[in-house]
């Protein structure tokens, strides 16, 4: 009997094949940290800030592979919840200054989901190795922050229709589109180096 097991290494496992506990929590743990720098590149929007964190979530998604990944973010998530400055601006804690819950938590919760879809998306079909491939797997992750960072903000802030969408949409389109194309030129140049180097 044949299971639908992911086919295609990443990143991750072909510069770091040896497989072994330390080097998983390695690579949760410093997939959480890099998403949490990125973090810190911000453009403050209100209610929701853009930043960099996005970029981060798809490409350690698919660097680290749906398992890895989601824990990865799931740490991210954790490590901010209880205090550590890991979200925008160095921020921390799922309460905004104002005492309400953030009105980014329906997108925080969705990177682990996200990630993990892009992880599974580049070890099922490997399409971290070519552009192309490589957009469609950011932005299959793309729809699903959207799809549960949306909803979040809408129930945190009591926005509806188009003010939701000009609060937690419009705004970033043209950024995630940014950064979209900027992880579709990163993933497949990796792979290239790494392939010089094999061979």
């Amino acid at each position: 009997m044949t299971h639908a097991a992911p086919r295609f290494p990443t990143l991750a496992q072909t510069l770091a094949p040896s497989r072994s506990i330390t080097r998983d929590i390695a690579l949760i743990v410093g997939g959480a940290a890099f998403v949490g720098l990125l973090a810190q590149v911000e453009i403050p929007l209100q209610p929701v800030p853009l930043t960099l964190q996005t970029l981060g979530v798809l490409l350690v998604g698919a660097a680290l592979g749906w398992k890895r990944a989601f824990a990865a973010l799931a740490l991210y998530v954790v490590a901010g919840a209880v205090g550590l400055p890991m979200f925008a601006g160095g921020s921390a804690g799922l309460y905004a200054p104002t005492g309400k819950v953030r009105a980014s938590l329906g997108y925080l919760l969705s990177y682990p989901f996200a990630a993990a879809l892009v992880g599974l998306l580049v070890q099922r079909y490997a399409l971290d190795r070519k552009f192309l491939g490589t957009c469609l797997a950011m932005l299959a992750g793309s729809v699903v922050i959207y799809a549960l960072g949306l909803p979040g903000l809408s129930i945190l802030t009591g926005l509806e229709g188009n003010a939701l969408f000009a609060a937690g949409l419009t705004p970033f389109l043209i950024g995630d589109t940014l950064k979209l194309g900027l992880a579709a030129l990163l993933l497949p140049a990796a792979w290239g180096l790494v392939g010089r180097k094999e061979s």
